[in-house]
């Protein structure tokens, strides 16, 4: 599967939990007829069950922490708190958070590289079918992380975060440098160990050492890093 740029797909999902657990989903959106057709079209995907909507980013981390859902769908542009504001106080708060797929009309939206800098896992645009929706939040809810590279790199470029000093301080081996590369073409573990010849458990370490070196919330927030730093450039393809 491509991604909506062409750039890359979503990786593939490994099981959020036993078939008897559909991941649980809350639905942020300020446009009401948006909501319910999301809430609709999503709630008859296998392994998703919407839980509740917020038609605004105020009720969104209200509901959110009311509710505990595995994945908030987070519109940006909301009255009384917008997406990004939301998504940061939501990943601040107490343990166990949701995870954040930001969704947006434009992919060319700075605000939406501030949510994944405030440490959304990802993004989807709201014209992608939505079978293609579903399973970005599957994949985040199974831990991964939905990157579009082409597309966030040229909104980095457009909207730098301002970390660009980050990657140079955090004393990055070689190997853990060539594997922040690879996670910003979208490569998801397994792809990155087949890629390097390596066992999957010594990518997770590589990857665990990237977050805690660049102290980056997820792996979709250290792509971002790598972007501002110069590590990865716009249309690098791997």
């Amino acid at each position: 599967m491509t991604g909506p740029d062409g750039s890359g797909g979503l990786p593939a999902a490994p099981a959020a939990g036993p078939p008897d657990a559909p991941v649980t989903l809350l639905i942020a959106d300020d446009d009401e007829v948006t909501r319910s057709g999301l809430r609709t079209l999503l709630s008859a995907q296998p392994g998703i069950t919407v839980v509740g909507e917020a038609a605004d980013g105020v009720e969104a981390v209200e509901r959110a922490r009311s509710l505990r859902p595995d994945v908030v769908l987070m519109d940006v542009r909301m009255p009384r708190r917008n997406g990004i504001e939301a998504t940061r106080l939501l990943l601040a708060g107490p343990a166990g958070p949701p995870k954040v797929v930001v969704i947006t009309t434009f992919e060319n939206d700075g605000y939406v590289t501030a949510a994944l800098g405030a440490g959304a896992s990802g993004f989807v645009l709201k014209r992608l079918p939505v079978r293609q929706i579903a399973e970005a939040v599957r994949v985040v809810a199974a831990g991964e992380a939905v990157l579009f590279p082409a597309a966030l790199g040229r909104m980095v470029a457009a909207r730098p975060l301002g970390s660009a000093q980050a990657l140079p301080r955090a004393a990055l081996t070689g190997r853990e440098e060539e594997v922040l590369r690879l996670m910003a073409t979208g490569l998801s573990n397994p792809e990155i160990a087949e890629s390097l010849t390596v066992s999957l458990e010594t990518v997770k370490t590589h990857v665990g050492n990237v977050l805690t070196k660049l102290g980056a919330q997820n792996r979709t927030h250290a792509v971002v890093i790598a972007y501002e730093s110069g590590l990865v450039v716009p249309g690098f393809a791997g």
